[in-house]
């Protein structure tokens, strides 16, 4: 085996490995990337044969943490692998985003790169590594390939930047963010922020980069001595004619420039207006020919119409829905949209991109429990994006929930998250879910303006609104370019950047950068952050138009909650024998309890109820048990019949305090019977008499309570 083993240091002095040669030969390509005792195994396939009719890459992505790695069995049944989690998904696109562009336009072969989590020290994070590891793969395989590229995680603790930090060190940042590149150029951004500056940004991305290319020159280090690398496989997936290609530019790409040119706001007027230029065209072409070359019209004429509408915005400053570059589409909102038994709602409109979005409150046992390879958490706060066929007019078949909805989800939860207010100031488990009914560019931005609107409308106390823009970019091989605000969905496909931003009027809270050209200079960059921030307010003032600030209470039909602290000896006797207790509590009061983890020896019982009359009896009888009051001689009590012997009956007088009512004590007149006053489960008054001498129990009488009759009249 030609084992090749080589290692960098990163900036904290942390080592990275790569070796290929000895797992997984029969791929194409395959290395081990290690990180402290964190080690991934990357493969990459592809196939040398293309179907017929294919003219876009064929790309899977898959990144597995297998549960062995950490030394624990998969839940479920089957205790295997299943299904991938979210986070599992989230990864796979960010390795996805980073490496598509880099493969060459004309090459449609099927390519499967693999990466699986097969050691971790709990310590090191693996999705900093993964795309490292994709990358290198594929650099050690004869696959053609523009890179390499590598990621790297980047985060602010107090005030300081640090590359791949730990899981313990992430839990202080105010930045984390995953950054991939070239050894020439950014190619993609991804994180959560806690309201930063637009230069604290800028200057992460830089720093990045420079750990970047010492990742992507160790990638090359690695392929210099591997012999299938070098070269890379040849390919013939596309037979073009040039002599069709002309004709076609030269009779549609004027056409387009004028469609481009009048500014049409509709987008399927302007959609069926191009289509109409390309129909025109093949109906000049022979029958033989449409049957020859018909494939290559649609790319062709594609071609000429990302030119047009491109020089359009260059040469004219005219965008496709006739705005200015800086222009921000209509925007109309409202809130409390949906009546009924909503927690809050807020729809969203912007240009033709609609979102209506939905808060729900819940209790602590309403949390999403984490349990992976990795992950273990309690999530609080959960925002889920659906994404609907006819939100762009078409008619398709929906399974399950596509890695795109997960992915633009969780980008606006981390939008908003940094401004939900922990507890004791929230109590909730909050849910929002984002149904986008129109799409046209920013859906994901829609989703944060309408989660924060929502959110308002519940009566969340957000520490500051947040909205989101979408940032576009156009530029020529000159280096003309254009920064275009809040982009249209066919911006964004003939576009050279996809760059969301979401902040707060102090700074930002989460951004997605994806680059479709090499060589972005950090000037635009720079430019298309403070153009973006000018968008950003531009859209919160119009926002806080519709509601300036959060209810100042909750919904009538919102289900209450209070946390009450209690001592941790208490828990026993509030779960009581089996659950007893707890459960009756529930129960009789029509409450949901949950009791958290005792940190330094108190614990939070929290306690949601639907109704403010459960909820006092339930506060009640939990504070009777956390904090007993002392039965005093001459009090009375509310008791409870507990059990009924021969010579009276026990009753519980307080929470874990049983007396003994004795039968000479039930009434004034002599009493042959318990049972004929009481049963177990009643509840009746009773007073406190004294104590037993000999044992200290409680006395206790009813008939003390009792008027005694007037005596037998002796007339």
């Amino acid at each position: 085996m030609n084992i090749i083993n080589k290692k960098i240091n990163l900036p904290n002095g942390k080592e990275i490995s790569i070796e290929t040669g000895k797992l997984a030969k029969q791929a194409d390509g395959s290395v081990v990337v290690r990180m402290g005792d964190t080690m991934l195994l990357a493969t990459v396939v592809a196939n040398v044969d293309v179907k017929d009719g294919v003219d876009f890459m064929p790309l899977t992505v898959d990144y597995r943490e297998k549960f062995a790695s950490t030394g624990k069995f998969p839940g479920g049944f089957l205790k295997r692998e299943a299904r991938p989690s979210d986070e599992e998904i989230l990864t796979m696109r960010l390795v996805d985003r980073a490496l598509r562009p880099l493969f060459p336009d004309d090459y449609h072969a099927d390519t499967q790169v693999m990466i699986q989590l097969m050691s971790s020290d709990k310590e090191n994070m693996p999705d900093a590594l993964a795309c490292l590891a994709a990358s290198a793969c594929l650099a050690v395989s004869d696959i053609p390939f523009d890179g390499p590229v590598s990621e790297v995680r980047i985060v602010l603790i107090d005030g300081a930047f640090l590359i791949n930090p730990t899981f313990e060190e992430m839990k202080n940042a105010d930045m984390d963010l995953i950054i991939a590149g070239t050894m020439d150029s950014i190619v993609m951004v991804e994180g959560e922020m806690n309201e930063v500056s637009e230069n604290e940004m800028l200057e992460a991305i830089k720093q990045a980069h420079v750990v970047i290319k010492e990742q992507c020159q160790l990638q090359l280090d690695v392929a210099s001595e591997v012999a299938k690398a070098n070269p890379k496989r040849e390919y013939t997936h596309e037979i073009h004619n040039e002599e069709l290609r002309k004709n076609i530019y030269d009779f549609s790409y004027q056409r387009c420039y004028d469609i481009a040119k009048q500014g049409i706001a509709d987008k399927h007027k302007r959609a069926e207006m191009f289509v109409a230029v390309k129909e025109e065209f093949k109906a000049s072409m022979s029958d033989e020919e449409a049957s020859e070359f018909g494939f290559l019209v649609g790319q062709y004429f594609k071609a000429a119409q990302k030119e047009a509408v491109r020089r359009v915005v260059l040469d004219e400053q005219i965008r496709l829905d006739g705005r200015k570059t800086t222009e921000i589409r209509p925007i109309s909102s409202e809130v409390g949209y949906l009546p009924g038994f909503v927690h809050g709602s807020a729809l969203f409109t912007r240009g033709e991109t609609q979102s209506l979005t939905t808060l729900t409150l819940g209790s602590s046992l309403d949390v999403q429990r984490k349990d992976g390879a990795l992950a273990e958490d309690d999530l609080d706060f959960l925002l889920h994006y659906n994404f609907p066929p006819f939100s762009t007019g078409e008619a398709r078949m929906r399974f399950s929930v596509s890695r795109r909805e997960i992915g633009h989800g969780n980008l606006a939860l981390r939008a908003l998250k940094p401004m939900i207010p922990g507890k004791p100031e929230n109590p909730y488990t909050i849910r929002l879910v984002s149904e986008i009914l129109e799409s046209n560019g920013s859906s994901s931005m829609a989703t944060v303006c309408a989660g924060t609107l929502a959110l308002m409308d519940g009566g969340i106390k957000l520490k500051r609104p947040v909205s989101g823009i979408a940032m576009g970019l156009i530029q020529d091989q000159a280096g003309k370019y254009a920064v275009l605000s809040d982009i249209l969905g066919d911006e964004d496909h003939l576009g050279d950047m996809d760059f969301k931003v979401t902040g707060s009027e102090k700074g930002i809270t989460a951004c997605q950068m994806d680059i479709k050209v090499n060589g972005l200079d950090y000037k635009v960059l720079e430019e298309a952050l403070s153009q973006a921030k000018a968008g950003r307010i531009h859209i919160l003032e119009e926002m806080m138009k519709t509601l300036p600030e959060p209810r100042k209470d909750f919904k009538a039909h919102v289900p209450r909650i209070e946390n009450i602290s209690v001592p941790e000896e208490a828990i026993g006797g509030i779960i009581g024998k089996g659950g007893e207790t707890i459960q009756t509590i529930q129960s009789e009061t029509k409450t949901s309890i949950g009791i958290g983890d005792a940190v330094d020896g108190m614990a939070n019982v929290e306690i949601f109820a639907e109704e403010k009359e459960g909820m006092v009896e339930a506060l009640r009888r939990i504070n009777l048990i956390a904090y007993p009051p002392v039965a005093e001689v001459g009090e009375t009590y509310q008791g409870k019949v507990k059990n009924i012997v021969a010579f009276g009956a026990f009753l519980e007088i307080l929470p874990g305090t049983d007396a003994l009512l004795h039968i000479s004590e039930i009434d004034h007149k002599r009493v042959e019977k318990v049972e004929e006053y009481m049963k177990p489960g009643d509840v009746m008054d009773v007073k406190v008499i004294g104590r037993d001498p000999k044992n200290g129990k409680l006395k206790i009488s009813r008939k003390a309570l009792i008027e005694k009759p007037a005596a037998p009249s002796q007339e």
